[in-house]
């Protein structure tokens, strides 16, 4: 009997992820909806990821390899697996990261039913209690973003889309990615192609289903945890001017507004805090500058922060 031809391939990169890539795979494994690939990018690990994703394609035809032998970071692992997509629908799960088992069915059957050209869904973070690993809830934020479902929609007429900034939440129409690549030799690359995807979309979706459970390593190991490290910070900040830039120039005003108020809510308190102690001066004076260009904005003037969603922040 022949298998069915997928639908949709969902790219899964990876480094040095050896403890968490078998439970990524599985969740691929366990999805009501079948119809799938995988390109697995082995990003240059040193640990087991590649032996892992070499097992998994040796037993399944679904899943097929790609090895980079130094790592090329995120983006670059990303892009090269966008070069080999050929079904009509495409998505992402990062490697320490799990799908909830109905993902890829209600995905591709919004997508499907609505003709849009991408769609979003809701996610959780999901954290180590010294036993297992985890999922939280649905923050605020997110539902804000995703709840309720809308079919056919734009940034214009739903702008708090906007903060639903991740790659790896949405299944989208493989000729979306015609131009798009994500940025390269950088942290935080999926930002700006993000809002670029917003902005581009004749149309799209968001359901409050959550896709995703995002792993939060208890090592600390994960990008989104070295916000500390100056560097790290530099490449946060580019990021998240990149992706208000975009809002800008397509004219969402008031998306760049629900950007602004979670920015200045959420993101800049925790900067500011690290700042006060930080052994190197320029950590303040780079989030200082940042908070006086986001002050200057015209949309600025609209911003109305919410201070109780800090009290979310523990997830």
């Amino acid at each position: 009997m022949t298998a069915p031809a997928p639908i949709v391939t969902m790219i899964v990169p990876g480094r040095d992820i050896g403890a968490f890539a078998p439970a990524a795979l599985d969740s691929l494994r366990a999805q009501t909806e079948g119809r799938w690939a995988a390109i697995l990018v082995d990003d240059g690990s040193t640990d087991d990821t590649g032996a892992i994703f070499a097992d998994a394609a040796a037993a399944d035809t679904r899943f097929r390899v790609v090895d980079h032998e130094a790592s090329r970071g995120l983006g670059a692992a990303r892009n090269a697996a966008l070069d080999l997509v050929d079904t009509p629908l495409v998505g992402f799960l990062d490697g320490d990261d799990e799908l909830t088992p109905t993902a890829l069915e209600r995905l591709t059957r919004t997508l499907r039913e609505t003709g849009s050209d991408f769609v979003a869904g809701a996610y959780v973070r999901s954290r180590f209690d010294g036993t297992r690993y985890v999922a939280g809830r649905v923050q605020p934020w997110v539902a804000a973003a995703t709840s309720p479902e809308r079919r056919a929609t734009t940034i214009l007429d739903h702008p708090r889309a906007s903060a639903n900034i991740v790659a790896w939440s949405k299944v989208s129409r493989t000729e979306l990615w015609a131009d798009l690549r994500f940025p390269e030799g950088v942290a935080y690359e999926d930002q700006i192609v993000a809002q670029t995807m917003y902005t581009r979309a004749r149309a799209f979706d968001v359901i409050p289903d959550t896709v995703v459970e995002w792993r939060l390593r208890a090592d600390g190991t994960s990008i989104t945890q070295g916000r500390g490290r100056l560097p790290v910070l530099r490449e946060y900040l580019a990021a998240l001017r990149g992706g208000i830039r975009v809002l800008r120039e397509a004219g969402a005003h008031a998306a760049v507004t629900a950007r602004l108020e979670l920015i200045i809510t959420m993101d800049v308190p925790p900067l500011v805090e690290i700042g006060l102690t930080h052994p190197d001066p320029d950590y303040a004076a780079e989030v200082s500058l940042f908070v006086d260009e986001l002050r200057a904005l015209p949309e600025y003037a609209d911003a109305r922060p919410d201070p109780s969603l800090t009290a979310a922040l523990g997830w």
